[in-house]
């Protein structure tokens, strides 16, 4: 549909009459859902996205504000690091965690406080040296 809606007419007429066209063309058949009501929701839109992104294996921390995110992400660091087998790729991963929450630190206040704090990159790393080498 690349037609514009003919001025004069509502938006709600509009959209009717290209549903009517489209049932009319067969492009309304057999669509997943197809005769079935309209299963009922609760929440908001944002509670639709992260259901949607949880049956989708999508990571819902994008939808959380950088200060909650990157708390987030320092919480699960020690489960990322142990799978990683190369301590380059551990300290590119920590430089770039740091590098995150320095800009976020200095960027304008959106959502809770930025509380979260750099990573000590050096004992990160001894750590990760103790537990994958046992």
């Amino acid at each position: 549909m690349t037609e514009r809606k003919p001025a004069g007419t509502s938006f709600e007429t509009w959209i009717d009459q290209q549903v009517r066209e489209a049932e009319e063309r067969g492009e309304m058949t057999n669509l997943p859902g197809h005769g079935k009501p309209i299963p009922h929701r609760t929440g908001g839109t944002l509670e639709w996205v992260a259901e949607k992104l949880r049956k989708e294996n999508v990571d819902t921390s994008a939808l959380l504000p950088p200060s909650l995110a990157l708390a987030k992400e320092v919480e699960d660091l020690p489960k990322r690091l142990a799978k990683e087998r190369s301590e380059e790729t551990v300290r590119e991963l920590l430089l770039d965690l740091n590098e995150r929450i320095r800009k976020a630190q200095l960027a304008p206040q959106v959502g809770p406080p930025m509380r979260t704090r750099q990573v000590d990159v050096e004992a990160t790393i001894a750590t990760w040296r103790a537990t994958t080498s046992g």
